[in-house]
């Protein structure tokens, strides 16, 4: 059985992506970090639709938390097939002037370091060159790479757009080891990241500027993923594929 992990995994994009692999036949490892309840929601959810899924709690910033999670997978799963770095946090609403050096710590923490752990970890096992089978690594990337996110988050941005620079280079690192590297950047997507970023109405003050004039599903997002995931996509590395409806 083919085997994934999804990093941030208990909601969102995340547990969009955890249920449709689920579907599509993968065992599923749900990564969160402290919302245990969300991720067995998920998994339980998986299971009682005659699916394989566990929970994982690792903090992706902490280097002992990525050796611990990929282990368990080791011991539960066996090979790994496919990973989605999907953890990511955005911290409240501010301008550049107004943060401070705690706050970019902590973002550049989790949604770079905490991709490049995993990846790491995820090229250690997949790797032909090491005896792994080969395998697929998705990151999510956010469309504020390449708007820069100005008066609200660009410290959010610039992880994103050095998640865009890891998957290029990545993905011709390990081309000739078995191993596919791309992205996606989703636009407006209906999630909770717009509440922790300091407001909830974001996706109503936004839609006008998305030419399709709506907030995308995580789901539309999710299915985005697997195509990268599947032999669909055999020839496709490298590449960082906009779900943003346009904008």
């Amino acid at each position: 059985m083919n085997t994934v992990l999804i990093t941030g995994g208990s909601r969102g994009i995340g547990a969009a992506t955890a249920l449709l692999a689920a579907e599509r036949g993968y065992a599923v490892c749900v990564n969160y970090r402290t919302n245990v309840a969300a991720a067995d929601a998920v998994v339980r959810k998986i299971i009682d639709q005659g699916g394989k899924a566990n929970a994982v709690q690792a903090d992706v910033a902490v280097e002992r938390d990525v050796l611990r999670m990929f282990q368990q997978i080791d011991q539960t799963f066996g090979s790994l097939t496919a990973l989605v770095n999907n953890a990511g946090i955005v911290e409240q609403q501010a301008r550049l002037d107004a943060m401070d050096s705690l706050r970019l710590q902590r973002i550049f923490a989790i949604n770079v370091t905490g991709s490049f752990l995993c990846a790491r970890e995820a090229v250690r096992r997949m790797s032909t060159r090491t005896g792994g089978k080969g395998g697929v690594i998705v990151n999510v990337s956010s469309m504020a790479a390449q708007l820069g996110a100005p008066g609200e988050y660009i410290d959010y941005a610039a992880t994103k757009g050095a998640i865009d620079t890891m998957t290029v280079g990545l993905a011709k690192e390990v081309a000739l080891e078995g191993i596919r590297v791309n992205a996606v950047r989703p636009g407006i997507v209906k999630t909770e990241i717009h509440a922790s970023g300091g407001e909830p109405g974001r996706i109503e003050r936004v839609t006008d500027s998305i030419p399709m004039k709506r907030a995308g599903e995580p789901e539309e997002v999710a299915r985005t993923i697997l195509w990268l995931m599947s032999a669909e996509a055999s020839y496709c590395t490298g590449a960082v594929i906009n779900v943003s409806g346009g904008r």
